[in-house]
């Protein structure tokens, strides 16, 4: 299989999007390490996913170093290197600007921003050693175009595609690639939620994309899949909008 003997490394990896990259990444030959802060969540995956290939669970909260440095450590003494690092892991907040609180605030960030960059540098170091590497960080429309009552959300995610960029360019020098996925409306645990708090508004957000479908999990795993393998190997740098059209439409088109 066209990964076959790679080592991957999944954070967020116990459901919804990070669950659908570990899968397709384990049925391309992969070995997969699932971090997550539910360590229950990500045993499960580990398991269907162990149908495939060989797949670990580790539990980790990616704001904190120390996990990060632990994280890295088990997995190299496990699997003796890293391939591929896809930073999945993290959380929405959707208030009223004015009604976030400065913790609220530092939470969001500290999980997808903070988190991304521990985890691609701790990753990166080894990377750089053996001068190869796909790096993946999940990114989001929000990053691009503002979602209303999320700026904590909308202000991370316009960071990690920075950081992509960065990234990408501080290491190309060793072979490795940095690249993100944006994904639209796809069908998560959050997006139940939020059907349930506003139904008619993401009714509304479903009819202006231009597919005529919300994404599934799995359409995310498929880029993921495209940027882990060798034909992104001249691709560094760049996001990919997995997002039926959302960006590319005028804004008032109904």
């Amino acid at each position: 299989m066209e990964l076959e003997g790679k080592v991957a490394l999944v954070t967020g990896g116990g459901q919804g999007i990070g669950k659908a990259i570990v899968l397709a990444l384990a049925k391309k030959g992969a070995s997969v390490v699932i971090a997550d802060i539910d360590l229950e969540s990500a045993d499960k995956v580990a398991d269907e996913a162990g149908k495939f290939s060989k797949a670990v669970a580790k539990k980790a909260d990616v704001s904190s170093e120390t996990d990060v440095k632990r994280l890295v450590k088990e997995t190299l003494e496990e699997f003796g290197r890293i391939d591929i690092l896809v930073n999945n892991a993290g959380i929405d907040l959707k208030l009223p600007t004015e009604e976030v609180t400065v913790e609220q605030w530092q939470r969001v960030m500290d999980i997808n921003l903070k988190g991304a960059f521990l985890c691609a540098q701790a990753v990166g170091k080894e990377m750089i050693k053996n001068r190869s590497g796909k790096i993946i960080n999940i990114a989001s429309v929000a990053g691009h175009s503002p979602v209303p009552r999320m700026a904590a959300y909308n202000a991370s995610k316009a960071g990690v595609l920075l950081l992509t960029k960065t990234l990408a360019v501080e290491w190309a020098q060793y072979n490795i690639n940095v690249n993100s996925i944006s994904p639209g409306v796809t069908e998560t645990s959050l997006l139940s939620r939020l059907r349930m708090e506003n139904p008619e508004a993401i009714k509304a957000r479903e009819k202006r994309i231009p597919l005529g479908r919300v994404a599934q999990p799995e359409d995310i795993a498929q880029v993921a899949i495209f940027l882990a393998s060798s034909a992104s190997d001249n691709i560094t740098g760049e996001d990919i909008k997995s997002d039926g059209g959302m960006l590319a439409i005028h804004a008032g088109y109904v």
